[in-house]
């Protein structure tokens, strides 16, 4: 069985360490804030300039003037600090981000993303992904293994416009955890239930399967 977004930011929630700064993109990223490990000091950045981002408010909690990047209600934690946008994407241009997770349409084997638009369709704006693959070296790419017409999304070349090149080294799909080094995907685990048959079937760019490919633990 392929993932769900919420087993998805499960397993993201695992690559977070005591003391990171963490920045969460728009998607299944901003989910990642509601499995924080217990105990764990990490504070969450949204770049429309929150530090300190919680978990999803309550009904009782929702309070319409704080929001995420994705126009989300969302929760402050104590030691919260709200801000500017331009001092937040200053956050992000200094290098200052731990940890960057992004959604994307495509990603290739030599580590390139393509997330900010499809030619011909309506685009409000690039967001702050351009930024956050310049500034951040730790970058989690989460995405579907592939699209709704079953064609991959991890490819030897992206097709689309890139948000950056050279940049990423790990992604999680609904159906595996890959790195990426030498020019292809090292399958690492796969979700329950997936075989390494489907993995490969829909993976176009070049993949390197380890003998042993552990199922996810949740």
């Amino acid at each position: 069985m392929a993932l769900t977004r919420e087993q998805m930011a499960q397993r993201v929630a695992r690559e977070l360490q005591d003391g990171y700064y963490v920045n969460l993109g728009i998607g299944i990223p901003t989910l990642v804030a509601n499995y924080v490990p217990e105990g764990m000091e990490v504070m969450l950045q949204s770049e429309n300039g929150l530090l300190g981002m919680g978990a999803f408010p309550r009904a009782d909690e929702i309070d319409a003037d704080m929001i995420n990047a994705g126009k989300q209600t969302v929760t402050a934690r104590v030691g919260a600090s709200i801000f500017s946008s331009a001092e937040s994407f200053a956050m992000i241009r200094g290098g200052h981000i731990d940890l960057t997770v992004l959604g994307a349409f495509e990603v290739d084997v030599q580590g390139n993303i393509a997330s900010w638009m499809v030619p011909g369709k309506l685009v409000k704006g690039m967001g702050g992904a351009m930024d956050l693959v310049a500034g951040a070296e730790n970058i989690i790419v989460t995405m579907t293994h592939a699209s709704k017409d079953g064609e991959s999304k991890l490819l030897g070349q992206c097709t689309l416009p890139l948000t950056g090149a050279g940049c990423i080294k790990r992604v999680l799909t609904d159906l595996a955890y890959l790195e990426i080094a030498d020019g292809a995907f090292l399958l690492k685990e796969r979700a329950p239930g997936v075989s390494v048959e489907e993995i490969v079937a829909k993976t176009a760019g070049k993949l390197v399967v380890p003998e042993h490919v552990p199922e996810m633990q949740f």
